[in-house]
């Protein structure tokens, strides 16, 4: 089920809020729990029983831990914990890439060829495996103390809202708000989380649905026969799209825990006016980015290394390891590393020449972001240097693809709303709508507005069948 369907937005959301706000302040967890297990039996019911399964052997490995003072058995069943959730990572997400590749080897070798049935990926596995991981290494650093309850851990790992994909909530951000979320479960917080809901929704589906659905029919043009401006037009559309449509789904989360008390952290800050590609990793997917920073950039060794050139092999390894959590494809993996050269550079001279060029800078920054986009959607190599070469050499168009009115339009919307930020008034504006405390104006005026674009895509969602979540994948 995702969050822009119909069945979502008119069945599953009022029913279970219904039920939500009729309980007793001690059951409310209860019924997140039972709508959260409901939510995703309904959109991947043969793999609920991995996420039930797994959450039951770390919490009663985590509390052992805890309970442990011997050093080395602490270590052993921190190790266990690694072991079965990454383990479970790597078979399902991992071992159909590994497969091919090695099979790819033995035909080349003349070797027989390893049999193989493709796994299906169960959605969302990657985000609630690293909050697995965040629970068992903050519990063993001595960060936070384990949950008491069985069903309070598990409540922590498959809450619908973040479940599938993101925001990814470090365990010790969130501890608490399991027990005193029903505090913050006012009517201004309820409000304010419905309004954003429906922001992200209109961002999903009036933006990302309407530019996606063009930069696919872009990106399935044979390459030989794709003219540049077309070529150029597939990058950028499909950049948009997979801001809005990652956004809009954070939006969407974020919305949906604040009507519940929850405070889900911010996952996205306007990245595309970002001034360098090092301040674009602090405004995209700001979650992922705190994620690799705590639990993979700081253990290397962090900024505390002997050399320098041992903090660029950590930076690029962290991103190379960031592109390979986001699939499993070479052109994945070539994203990641491609980011992190860049940070690399910027580290070592460029970083000084883009700050002499102030907010300008972003515009080096967005054209890196997209050229690197495209390894990122084509994900095997070859199609994606064969695309870069139709974009970065002339060629006609041959009528495949022609933009219409309505794409033209949402384009330019997309832009503006991309780069809303530049000016001061922007940013103000954001702050009034997103963090600032509303007067009984503003919410007759958000009531208005986001009221007009439920009704905008609902019914764009009922006509259209074009409706994906780019990051459910992942």
């Amino acid at each position: 089920m995702v969050f822009s369907s119909i069945a979502f937005i008119f069945y599953f959301l009022p029913l279970f809020f219904f039920f939500y706000y009729l309980a007793d302040k001690r059951y409310k967890n209860a019924v997140i729990l039972a709508g959260s297990i409901l939510f995703y039996s309904f959109g991947a019911p043969r793999f609920i029983f991995v996420i039930l399964g797994t959450t039951v052997v770390d919490f009663y490995v985590v509390r052992l831990m805890s309970a442990t003072e011997n050093r080395s058995r602490r270590v052993a069943l921190l190790c266990l914990s690694l072991a079965i959730n990454l383990g479970l990572l790597f078979y399902f997400k991992y071992s159909n890439f590994f497969v091919e590749n090695l099979n790819a080897i033995f035909g080349k070798l003349g070797v027989h060829q390893l049999s193989w049935t493709k796994l299906v990926l169960p959605i969302g596995i990657s985000f609630y495996t690293f909050e697995t991981i965040t629970y068992v290494v903050d519990v063993f650093r001595g960060i936070h103390k384990p949950l008491k309850n069985f069903w309070d851990y598990q409540l922590y790992i498959i809450l619908f809202p973040k479940l599938i994909a993101g925001p990814i909530i470090r365990y010790h951000d969130f501890a608490g708000q399991i027990y005193d979320h029903t505090e913050h479960e006012t009517t201004d917080n309820k409000l304010r989380g419905l309004y954003r809901f429906f922001i992200g929704l209109g961002k999903k589906v009036l933006i990302a649905n309407t530019i996606g659905a063009s930069a696919d029919a872009i990106f399935n043009i044979p390459h030989d026969q794709l003219g540049t401006t077309t070529a150029w037009l597939g990058a950028l559309s499909y950049t948009f799209q997979i801001y809005f449509d990652f956004s809009g789904y954070s939006d969407m989360a974020i919305g949906l825990g604040l009507m519940m008390g929850f405070r889900f952290p911010e996952n996205f800050n306007n990245p595309y006016t970002a001034a360098s590609i090092t301040d674009f990793w602090r405004k995209w997917h700001i979650t992922l980015g705190n994620w690799m920073r705590t639990y993979l950039y700081i253990p290397l060794g962090g900024n505390r290394v002997s050399s320098k050139w041992r903090l660029y092999f950590n930076l690029w390894l962290v991103f190379l390891a960031s592109g390979l959590w986001h699939g499993a494809a070479w052109g994945f993996i070539i994203w990641g590393a491609y980011h992190g050269f860049f940070l690399v550079i910027e580290r070592l001279f460029l970083g000084k020449w883009l700050a002499k060029l102030g907010k300008a800078s972003f515009i080096y920054t967005f054209a890196v972001v997209l050229v690197g986009w495209v390894f990122f959607r084509l994900e095997y190599f070859h199609y994606a240097i064969g695309y870069l070469q139709r974009m970065f050499s002339w060629h006609n168009n041959v009528g495949m693809w022609q933009p219409d009115t309505e794409y033209k339009f949402i384009l330019v919307v997309a832009a503006f709303f991309s780069f809303f930020t530049l000016p001061v008034w922007g940013l103000k504006i954001q702050q009034r709508i997103f963090y600032s405390d509303y007067s009984l104006r503003l919410h007759f005026v958000m009531a208005f507005v986001t009221l007009l674009l439920c009704i905008i895509s609902a019914g764009r969602i009922t006509v259209s069948t074009f409706n994906p979540f780019i990051y459910f994948r992942f």
